[in-house]
C-alpha cells in the first residue's frame, strides 16, 4: 500500500510538472508576441520622432533666414516642458553634468 501511494504521488508530481511546463510554454509564446508588438511600437515611435525632428529642422531659420543645420544643433526638452534648440557641443557638456549629478545622488 505504501509503495502504491508513493507511485501515485510520483505520477501526480509528474503530471503537475507537465502541466506547469505546458503553461510556461504558453506564457512564453504570449510574451514573445508581446515583445514583438512592443518592438514594432517602438520602431513606429522612433520613425515618427525622426520625422518630427526633420520637420522641425526644415522649418527653423537662423537670424539671417538660413536653414538651421541639424548636424550642429539638437532639440532639448527641459523638465518643465520648455523646448530649446541648442548647439550640440553644449548639449554634450550638459549631459555630462546631468550624469555627474545623477551619480552623486546615487
Amino acid at each position: 500500500v505504501a509503495a502504491q501511494k508513493c507511485r501515485k504521488r510520483k505520477l501526480n508530481a509528474i503530471l503537475n510538472l507537465e502541466e506547469d511546463v505546458c503553461n510556461l510554454q504558453t506564457q512564453k509564446e504570449s510574451l514573445k508576441k508581446e515583445h514583438s508588438q512592443c518592438s514594432k511600437s517602438i520602431n513606429q515611435i522612433k520613425q515618427k520622432l525622426n520625422n518630427l525632428y526633420r520637420d522641425i529642422f526644415s522649418r527653423l531659420r537662423d537670424d539671417q533666414g538660413r536653414p538651421v543645420n541639424p548636424c550642429q544643433y539638437v532639440i532639448h526638452c527641459s523638465n518643465n516642458g520648455s523646448v530649446f534648440i541648442i548647439p550640440k557641443h553644449l548639449a554634450k557638456s550638459e549631459q555630462k553634468q546631468d550624469n555627474t549629478k545623477e551619480q552623486k545622488q546615487k
